[in-house]
């Protein structure tokens, strides 16, 4: 909920005096309760009594005079008035206190305790009133609602998703409408029919289905979007209907329908062969006024993911009329396997049957986004195969997680387990335009780290899934990228695209506490290959993990600029003035602004021809730790690499060159190999990373300028990154290719 000015609760009058608790009222004089059979919406807090701090001593009760009526009617009066302004302090308290805990709720990370109460929906006077609710539904018995009145409902609001960790659809689809014939086709399963061919599973499951409502239907969806809402997971707005008499269940069929759409859409059920939707925990509904016929339906994703099963979390707020009659907090959707089918690959890595994941070609993979979220942070015997479930709750190879997670399917393995000399496989991304990476780099498409993260994720995959640490299975294994090569084949943007990757392994090596492989990859799109490369991994024990003596065999050895007799002079280019003005060519913004300050000193370096410098503080609440790895945070490489790539495409800026072009923009270029060498690792612990550019050439054709250079990287300790022929591009965006 956001909380606007309009939900600001003022009092115009004196001061509440507290003392009146304390004032002898006469039973006489006390105001009779009111009796109304209009619909009177109670205090908000009276829906969550739970919550009151129960360690506080209870107002005690106004002392009552003596029995009699009041010989002084002014005295009377006064005690009628004061009593009333009590009642008015008291509603008000009340109000504000509950739009407070909405606006805390909303900031996530509150636990909220929630009390069902008795219903009673033949009471003259409605007030609002708290249900725990269970649902039970099975395409068979359909959906079944049962009150548990003094049940308390526990759940935890987490706090709105980033750019980093929104969770991705599973298919993509145009479709953010649906009128009733949407509808009723859901009801028949016909999925695919409604969302598009992304979304089918091998015939009709009948349990994936939009169930019908006995006393709450959704007669219109007006709007399904992603990232919508307070949360940022999602929001769906919907036209229903209501009849009968039972409001409890009408608004728990009204969002258990808008839940089963979401779920639908967002393709959760594309994960599990055999899926079927079933209720989870027990969660809470308010009514507050009855309510039947024509109603508006707001719906919000809490929470969704796909551990340990794909589910999903909603809120709901029902309005009749323009007002708010009934809300649902906490209705949770889980999709769940046919009971007694394996979910993941068996013992040796034999995939048993088709899981489920079909790509947007309709072909079969063999695991798929569920399986692969499982390798990043969830249970790695069900991402691989049950000699890995050991590794549970200790550091292992992982891929890294959310939106640093680049590899969404295995389609096909050539290799046995346990055999390292070779084999091959192919995987699949897809990359949604609206993906962080886009929004947040200073290139025209997909930034340098994204090529390289993909296509080094996929390959460290093949060689897992393969068995590299089944070698020693008794120890805990961290995976680091040692060197490596790779190189742009040609120009594309890869917005909604599916990016297909082979990973063939070349040889392996066993060592004492160490495992040594090399891969080749290739990434293609449409066919047609645009990034190829080849790189040397390690799989280090602890102690091989710790005995690292960076590039230059253990010794410190300093920049450039700080080996100079005198120190030249330096340029200082302003990256975060010029990010913050948001003029000229992009910056690089949000996770992937690196950079700050670079000093830059003209005709300086190993080449003469420009040398540039900058720092970045690094902090343990850096956002890349808790996306790489799990239990085992890192800096990711390619990151470092990208901070290079920052500091020189600032410096092109800075040096006048894009003036030179007409429409300039930031790509990739093409036909260079880039080559690295990484001998150490960032780890929160060092506190400071140091880098160094040395540029060796600036290239220009028609509408493009080229600059290449070579780079390293510091840890405080050592040099830990050797860079060479790291090249940036600037185009006009009709020049012709290089």
């Amino acid at each position: 909920m956001t909380i606007t000015p309009l939900d600001t609760l003022d009092f115009d009058g004196e001061p509440f005096d507290v003392l009146a608790w304390s004032l002898a009222l006469e039973p006489a004089t006390s105001p009779a309760p009111r009796s109304s059979t209009a619909p009177v919406a109670a205090s908000p807090t009276s829906a969550v009594p739970a919550v009151r701090d129960t360690t506080a001593p209870a107002p005690s009760t106004p002392p009552v005079a003596a029995s009699g009526p009041s010989a002084d009617p002014i005295a009377a009066l006064l005690h009628e008035v004061r009593s009333e302004l009590v009642t008015a302090h008291l509603s008000a308290m009340d109000v504000q206190t509950a739009l407070q805990r909405r606006a805390l709720a909303g900031l996530g990370g509150e636990h909220i305790v929630r009390t069902g109460t008795d219903i009673a929906p033949a009471s003259p006077a409605w007030a609002e009133q708290s249900f725990a609710v269970m649902v039970d539904y099975t395409p068979a018995t359909g959906l079944a609602v049962s009150a548990a009145p003094g049940h308390p409902v526990v759940f935890e609001l987490p706090a709105p998703a980033t750019t980093m960790n929104a969770f991705k659809f599973l298919a993509r689809t145009p479709i953010t409408t649906l009128r009733g014939a949407d509808l009723a086709a859901l009801g028949r399963g016909e999925v695919a029919a409604v969302f598009g061919p992304a979304y089918d599973q091998e015939g009709v499951n009948p349990a994936i289905r939009l169930t019908d409502g006995a006393h709450g239907t959704l007669t219109e969806v007006l709007e399904i979007a992603g990232r919508e809402g307070p949360w940022a997971r999602g929001r769906l707005r919907a036209a229903g209907r209501i009849e009968g008499p039972d409001p409890v269940t009408a608004a728990t069929e009204l969002t258990w329908q808008a839940a089963q759409v979401f779920a639908m859409r967002a393709g959760l059920q594309l994960c599990l062969a055999g899926a079927r939707f079933q209720a989870g925990e027990p969660f809470e509904v308010t009514v507050s006024a009855p309510m039947a016929g024509p109603v508006e339906l707001t719906a919000d994703v809490v929470q969704i993911d796909l551990l340990p099963r794909p589910w999903l979390r909603m809120n709901a707020e029902i309005r009749c009329a323009g007002t708010v009659v009934a809300r649902v907090h906490g209705l949770t959707l889980e999709v769940a396997e046919e009971p007694g089918l394996p979910v993941g690959p068996e013992a040796g890595g034999e995939i048993p049957r088709f899981l489920g994941r079909r790509n947007a070609f309709g072909q079969r993979a063999l695991l798929g986004e569920f399986h692969m979220t499982h390798s990043a942070r969830g249970d790695l015997g069900i991402a691989l195969g049950p000699e890995f479930s050991a590794y549970a709750g200790r550091r292992a190879t992982r891929m890294p997680n959310h939106g640093l997670q680049l590899c969404d399917r295995v389609m096909a393995v050539d290799g046995r387990r346990g055999q390292l000399d070779a084999g091959s496989s192919h995987t699949e991304y897809d990359s949604p335009a609206d993906s962080w990476y886009y929004l947040e780099s200073a290139n025209a498409s997909m930034p340098n780290v994204v090529y390289m993260e993909t296509s080094l994720q996929s390959a460290l995959l093949l060689g897992y899934f393969l068995g590299a640490t089944l070698t020693s299975p008794g120890e805990d294994f961290s995976l680091r990228n040692l060197d490596g090569s790779a190189t742009v084949l040609r120009e594309v943007d890869l917005r909604d695209k599916t990016i297909q990757q082979t990973s063939r392994l070349i040889d392996t090596t066993v060592l004492v506490g160490v495992v040594l492989q090399t891969f080749s990859y290739e990434l293609a799109v449409d066919g047609e290959p645009f990034y190829a490369g080849e790189s040397l991994f390690g799989f280090f024990n602890a102690p091989a993990l710790a005995n690292q003596n960076g590039l230059d065999n253990g010794e410190f050895v300093p920049t450039w600029l700080d080996s100079q007799e005198p120190r030249p002079a330096v340029r200082v280019i302003d990256v975060a003035a010029r990010r913050a003005a948001g003029t000229g060519l992009p910056c690089a913004v949000g996770h992937l602004a690196m950079l700050d300050r670079i000093e830059a000193v003209d005709s300086g370096g190993a080449f003469g021809l420009g040398y540039l410098r900058a720092t970045r503080a690094v902090a343990a609440g850096d956002w890349f730790f808790g996306y790489h790895f799990h239990l085992d945070p890192v800096m990711p490489g390619s990151l470092g690499v990208e901070a290079v790539i920052q500091a020189m495409q600032e410096w092109t800026i800075d040096s006048g060159l894009a003036a030179e072009l007409l429409a300039p923009e930031f790509v990739l270029p093409v036909g260079v190999s880039m080559s690295w060498r990484y001998r150490g690792q960032i780890l929160a612990s060092d506190e400071l990373m140091t880098l160094e550019v040395h540029i060796k050439s600036v290239e220009r054709r028609h509408g493009r300028i080229r600059v290449i250079a070579d780079a390293s990287v510091w840890k405080p300790s050592m040099r830990i990154y050797e860079l060479t022929d790291v090249a940036v591009e600037l185009r006009d965006a009709d020049a012709q290719p290089w």
